[in-house]
């Protein structure tokens, strides 16, 4: 945790990382508490019928059960377990009796189609998958890609040749002694998107929930305080709702509130808010904007935040006005990626707040804006932001990506692939992007995926797909198709286009407009020049 102290600077002078050699994520954020305050709420279902807890003892019970089942299933040690769920109790389940087995979590979200499962589950090697009877049923149709799968378990209801996950848990011991892990195990991984080609699954030990605790304590304002509760609309499926949110308030025994809306509904989040006594959210940019155009939400909600955070992009001075005049606080914005989370951050009470700005290295993390060689630049220089290894919150590698891993860094050097500068007092302003990975409604989304999906459709050619302006997501995917001979351009093959990414990828990473074209703009080696085509596309308007 944070040290007691006040101001910035003297946080940085006290802090101390202390990670003990041996580390489990799952004992860490449910059995010390399940053994502390058994009774004390760990998770907070919403739904129409009103507010449901889940005590840490219960919490416990059922994930040991879990980890039983698992171990009676053949998983093993350092094998993957896929996770496909939704923001619910059996998710947080699934995850902590993954890591007191000492196997590897992969999360998946659930608005995945086929191909972008078949090559998560299959590059991952994973053995099992814990999902919804729709998401298993989705990947059952590519199993021949996925030959080391074995065992689907079913929650929700039933699904063929799949173990149902109530069915299992009554059938197993609900005592289980968790694996004796080192703190650089492998626990998770995430697969981050990718500028070309297919993503690239980033492996995190179990150190990395330490390494993420002072990234939500810092931007929260000094987390925890009496009475906090968290809940964010991001995904656990992803770094930000699952390492900024779920596993970091376990950890503090805070309650985490467990809903995600199929689609978000800014009235609904403030009374969602109300009635489960949120105190704290992690809000994407994209949220927030939603949430400014519902007024007066005190009034009619009763809802009170202590702290609201935010990441992705850059909030500007609108948003920070309207949270400052709606609920009197200041909406700290942080910074980081998959790779290595929660490393820049604000926090009004411990730092000058300067609108526009990244903030300030988060305590315990060496962050500076450097070269191509990893020499860190003056104030006012343009670089990279990179962070220093070792580092606790950073991956411990791509996984089947030496080459990907090697390239990731500079010396000691992790590059993030994000251009800013610094000023004279060691804040960090972000400048844009040295890769194509496009920032849309707090999603980060590699073109090369895109690309892939709709080059599987028989009417394309080629594709190339950058983000462009937009006023709501900060950016929409746009794409340049050329055509196969014996196809033409029509409002109707946009369409289809759009279905074929929708279904086969995810709902998120669709091109919302798609522009055809007779030629893509090469480099010499064959490269597309997304910097032309971002050019050529801002000003357009979308067509989905």
């Amino acid at each position: 945790m944070l040290p007691a102290a006040r101001g910035y600077d003297a946080l940085v002078r006290q802090f101390r990382w202390e990670i003990p050699e041996r580390f489990n994520i799952g004992v860490e954020v449910c059995d010390r508490w399940a053994e502390r305050t058994p009774d004390a709420p760990a998770l907070v279902q919403w739904t129409d019928g009103g507010v449901q807890e889940m005590p840490f003892r219960e919490l416990r019970r059922r994930a040991d059960a879990l980890a039983n089942a698992l171990a009676g299933l053949g998983v093993r040690r350092g094998q993957r377990v896929g996770i496909l769920l939704p923001q619910c109790p059996e998710a947080a389940i699934a995850h902590i009796a993954v890591y007191k087995l000492g196997a590897v979590a992969v999360p998946l979200f659930t608005l995945f189609g086929a191909d972008a499962l078949a090559f998560r589950l299959g590059d991952s090697e994973a053995v099992a998958l814990i999902g919804t009877p729709d998401g298993l049923a989705t990947v059952d149709a590519v199993a021949d890609r996925v030959p080391a799968l074995t065992h689907h378990i079913a929650v929700g209801g039933p699904a063929p040749g799949a173990h149902a996950f109530e069915d299992l848990l009554a059938q197993s011991r609900d005592r289980f002694t968790a694996a004796d892990t080192a703190a650089d195990d492998p626990a998770l991984v995430i697969y981050t998107s990718g500028t070309t080609g297919q993503p690239k699954g980033a492996l995190h030990a179990h150190r990395v929930l330490a390494g993420h605790l002072p990234g939500v304590e810092f931007p929260h304002e000094m987390f925890p305080q009496p009475g906090d509760r968290f809940w964010t609309p991001a995904d656990w499926a992803w770094i930000g709702g699952l390492l900024d949110v779920l596993l970091p308030s376990l950890a503090h025994a805070v309650p985490v509130v467990a809903h995600r809306f199929a689609k978000f509904d800014p009235e609904q989040a403030f009374r969602l808010m109300a009635e489960t006594g949120v105190r704290n959210s992690f809000m994407p940019p994209t949220a927030l904007k939603m949430l400014r155009q519902v007024e007066r939400p005190v009034e009619r909600f009763g809802v009170r935040p202590r702290t609201l955070a935010s990441g992705g992009e850059t909030l500007g001075s609108g948003l920070l006005d309207w949270g400052r005049a709606t609920f009197g606080l200041t909406i700290n914005e942080f910074y980081g990626q998959t790779e290595c989370n929660l490393i820049v951050g604000n926090c009004a009470g411990q730092l000058d707040s300067r609108p526009g700005s990244m903030g300030k290295p988060i305590p315990g993390h060496t962050v500076a804006v450097v070269d191509g060689d990893g020499t860190p630049l003056p104030p006012g220089a343009e670089g990279t932001v990179a962070v220093k290894r070792p580092d606790p919150a950073m991956f411990l590698e791509y996984l089947n990506r030496p080459e990907a891993t090697a390239e990731k860094f500079a010396g000691d050097w992790m590059l993030t692939g994000d251009t800013a500068t610094t000023d004279a007092d060691g804040y960090l302003w972000f400048v844009g992007r040295d890769d194509d990975v496009i920032s849309s409604g707090g999603y980060r989304i590699g073109p090369g995926e895109v690309e892939d999906s709709l080059g599987r459709h028989p009417a394309v050619a080629m594709a190339a797909v950058v983000g462009v302006p937009d006023e709501l997501r900060g950016q929409r995917v746009k794409a340049f198709v050329v055509l196969q001979g014996g196809h033409a351009p029509s409002e109707e093959l946009t369409r289809e286009l759009q279905r074929h990414v929708k279904t086969n990828l995810a709902a998120h990473e669709y091109p919302r407009e798609i522009e055809y074209v007779p030629g893509l703009p090469l480099t010499a080696t064959g490269k597309i020049k997304r910097k032309d085509l971002r050019e050529q596309g801002s000003g357009a308007c979308p067509s989905g």
